[in-house]
C-alpha cells in the first residue's frame, strides 16, 4: 500500500513554534511528528510514501534525507498550496489501481492500523473510502459524523455548537482510486477534500473507530497535551511490556 502524507501546511495555530519549524516536524516526546507516521505505517506494510512540502520545505527534505525512510519517500514541492484534493489529483500517477492511505500528518495517531486496513477491505461494496474516527473531547471544534447501523457516514456536522455526538473525523483515510474520477470531474486545481468531496460521498464512506489514541496537534494547548499523553501512552504500551 502507498500513502500520501500531507505536510505542506503553515501551522498558523501553532505559532510561535511553527515560526521556525514546519508543523510536521514539531517534536512529540523528543520525536518529530512525521517520524511517528513513517514508523507506524511502515510497520503495517506501507512501503511507499508521497509527502508534499511547501512551508520551510528544506527542513522536511533534510529530515527525510537523513532518515532511514529516505528510499521509501517521494517528495513533491508545492509553490502554491493545492489543498488536499488538489494534491491528490496532481499526483495521480503516483498511485496504482489499488487502495491507498491519505493522512493529514499534523495529527498524532496510535491505533491498530492493520484493523483499519481490514475494515476497508471488508467494507460495503458501495463505499469508496474508509474514514478514521475518534472520540473527541471538544466535539464542537471538530467535524462530527452521524452513522447508520453499518457504520457508514450519513451526515456531517462541521464545527457546530452542541453536535449530536463526539465521533469526529480523524482526517486519516483509505481511499479507492475511483475517487480520482470525481476529483477530475470538478475541473479545478485547488480542491478542498472536506468541502468539495466528502459531502458528495455521504452514504459511501465506511468508518473505523480509533479507540486507542488520536489527537489533532492543532493548537498550543493540544500540542502540550500530546506531549503528556504520548509519554504516558508509550510508557503503558511499550516500556511496561
Amino acid at each position: 500500500m502507498k500513502a500520501l502524507l500531507l505536510c505542506a501546511g503553515l501551522g498558523t495555530r501553532l505559532r510561535p513554534i511553527t515560526d521556525t519549524i514546519p508543523k510536521c516536524l514539531v517534536p512529540i516526546n523528543g520525536k518529530p511528528l512525521l517520524e511517528y507516521w513513517l514508523e507506524n505505517l511502515t510497520n503495517v506494510g506501507v512501503n511507499e510514501f508521497l509527502i508534499n512540502t511547501s512551508y520551510l520545505s528544506e527542513q522536511v527534505e533534510e529530515f527525510i534525507k537523513n532518515s532511514k525512510y529516505s528510499d521509501k519517500v517521494t517528495l513533491v514541492y508545492e509553490e502554491k498550496l493545492l489543498n488536499t484534493g488538489g494534491t491528490l489529483l496532481a499526483n495521480k500517477e503516483f498511485f496504482d489501481e489499488k487502495p491507498f492511505m491519505l493522512v493529514h500528518a499534523d495529527n498524532l495517531s496510535f491505533c491498530d492500523f492493520e484493523l483499519f486496513i481490514k475494515s476497508h477491505l471488508n467494507r460495503a461494496k458501495r463505499c469508496e473510502m474508509t474514514m478514521m474516527l475518534f472520540k473527541s473531547d471538544t466535539p464542537s471544534s471538530c467535524g462530527i459524523v452521524k452513522l447508520d447501523n453499518d457504520n457508514i457516514v450519513q451526515e456531517f456536522y462541521e464545527k457546530i455548537k452542541n453536535p449530536p455526538s463526539n465521533l469526529a473525523n480523524g482526517a486519516v483515510y483509505i481511499c479507492e482510486t475511483t475517487i480520482f474520477d470525481f476529483l477530475k470531474s470538478l475541473d479545478k486545481v485547488d480542491i478542498d477534500f472536506s468541502n468539495d468531496l466528502l459531502p458528495k460521498y455521504i452514504g459511501k464512506i465506511n468508518t473505523y473507530l480509533n479507540d486507542t489514541y488520536h489527537r489533532d496537534i492543532g493548537t498550543i494547548k493540544s500540542y502540550a497535551l500530546a506531549q503528556i499523553e504520548c509519554r504516558s501512552f508509550i510508557n503503558r504500551h511499550y516500556i511496561s511490556s
